[in-house]
């Protein structure tokens, strides 16, 4: 796997980051992984400093994949969104378990 960069938010051009490609977060349409649409991807992973991380990939020419900081709350919604619940039961996501604990008990 190669690593992407990874960036405070999209508007900002300084790399505060390298993380490993990866795409979690994708379901199957009934023809192809994806997650955003025909060749988008969405990954997911947590820096040692304890951010969470959003990888968006993409297999359009002329685009390229890079990670932003995620927020907890966005980092879950996407997660559950995805329907990788599974996700929540891996030690290194353990802090959005407990958020979806506090904020949803009836779905954990």
């Amino acid at each position: 796997m190669y690593k992407v960069p990874v960036y405070n938010n999209v508007c900002d051009r300084d790399v505060i980051s390298r993380v490993r490609y990866n795409e979690r977060l994708d379901r199957w349409n009934g023809s192809n992984w994806q997650n955003g649409g025909v060749g988008r991807h969405l990954g997911i992973t947590r820096l040692q400093d304890g951010r969470f991380v959003l990888i968006y990939g993409t297999q359009w020419e002329g685009e390229r994949d890079y990670g932003l900081i995620a927020t907890d709350r966005e980092a879950l919604d996407e997660i559950l969104r995805s329907g990788n619940d599974d996700l929540l039961e891996d030690k290194r996501f353990a802090p959005l378990k407990a958020l979806a604990e506090k904020l949803m008990p009836e779905i954990v």
